[in-house]
């Protein structure tokens, strides 16, 4: 597994961004189904964050920013249980169709859980979205739409 933060970035003191969990929140409100998640990410790319890894279990997420900065938006729901083997080609399938707006954000969770994924990261560099199960293997690795 590869890590999606680089080991080398430049950084330019007094120049340094940092974002809040607020200012992750509100950009999050703006996403009704997969179809918006492009411009979300456009956004939080804008705040600063390099790159996060959100987990299916209970909706955790971890976003990263330059120089080892953290900010991390607690569980959202109760537990999931995630499945112990993944089932890759019923997640792709599943998948598009969040993408294409047909299921809200709770009924993804749900598909992954039943499907084995146990998390997702986002690497704004690579301007990618690698999903895992819970052993940390690649399930599937797409590139983001840069609309």
């Amino acid at each position: 597994m590869v890590a999606c933060n680089s080991t080398n970035r430049l950084t330019i003191k007094n120049q340094e961004k940092m974002f809040t969990v607020e200012q992750i929140k509100t950009a999050h409100s703006k996403v009704k189904s997969g179809a918006d998640f492009p411009s979300y990410i456009k956004e939080i790319k804008a705040l600063g964050v390099t790159h996060y890894e959100a987990y299916v279990t209970d909706g955790h997420i971890d976003y990263h920013g330059e120089n080892d900065y953290t900010a991390k938006v607690p569980a959202k729901y109760d537990p999931l249980v995630i499945a112990d083997t993944s089932k890759g080609e019923e997640f792709k399938a599943e998948l598009i169709a969040h993408q294409q707006g047909k299921t809200d954000f709770l009924t993804f969770i749900k598909m992954c859980a039943t499907f084995g994924i146990e998390k997702w990261e986002i690497c704004m560099d690579k301007m990618t979205c690698t999903y895992y199960d819970k052993a940390g293997n690649e399930i599937l690795v797409e590139e983001i739409p840069q609309n």
